[in-house]
């Protein structure tokens, strides 16, 4: 059940089919994580992305690699779209080309080309929930893609018959589940399972 840049890949087309649905809106008006807008998440989001292909390639020792991907402060929805897209698309290249026994700093963990790929998904789909959100949109990810990412990220969530969207949505603090405790503070797992 591992993750794989076909995940990334999955996430991210999930991504543009519905935030591209409000590409004539403005994106700095709205909502997106916490007290950021939807423009500064999506910039955010690709700026993360970028920066996980970057640690796989570089690989410095207990620190990321020291650079800031922005957009230009004039972009519009769509050219934000595409900066997600193409910080998705080198980190999926480069999660291909790596060999699997790459490891790479992060503070959750130094993380094989699946964590990293993990993470990926992971704030594709958050990240590209929290903007959709703000925009009164709403993603639906494959399930298959969620439930790789929990097994992964989360190892030690049980989810039991929840969607595993909803779990995920749960795990990373964005909605309640009835019966189950907060996930304040919560964290994914980078390192390999089996490390």
């Amino acid at each position: 059940m591992a993750i794989t840049a076909n995940d990334l890949d999955a996430a991210t087309a999930c991504l543009v089919t519905t935030l591209g649905q409000a590409a004539e809106r403005d994106w700095t008006a709205v909502p997106g994580t916490a007290e950021h807008t939807a423009w500064t998440t999506a910039e955010h989001l690709g700026d993360c992305l970028m920066s996980y292909a970057a640690q796989l390639v570089a690989r410095p020792d207990g620190r990321y690699v020291r650079f800031l991907a922005t957009v230009e402060k004039d972009a519009v929805p769509v050219e934000l779209l595409e900066f997600v897209v193409a910080g998705a698309g080198m980190l999926s290249a480069v999660v291909r080309g790596a060999s699997p026994a790459a490891r790479a700093y992060h503070p959750s963990g130094v993380a094989d080309p699946e964590g990293f790929a993990g993470m990926g998904c992971v704030e594709v789909l958050v990240h590209g929930e929290d903007i959709a959100r703000g925009l009164g949109l709403s993603i639906d990810p494959p399930r298959d893609v969620c439930e790789r990412v929990l097994a992964r990220m989360f190892p030690t969530i049980q989810t039991g018959t929840v969607d595993p969207w909803t779990a995920l949505l749960w795990a990373t603090d964005r909605i309640e589940v009835p019966g189950s405790e907060r996930q304040v503070g919560w964290r994914w797992r980078g390192a390999p399972l089996d490390d």
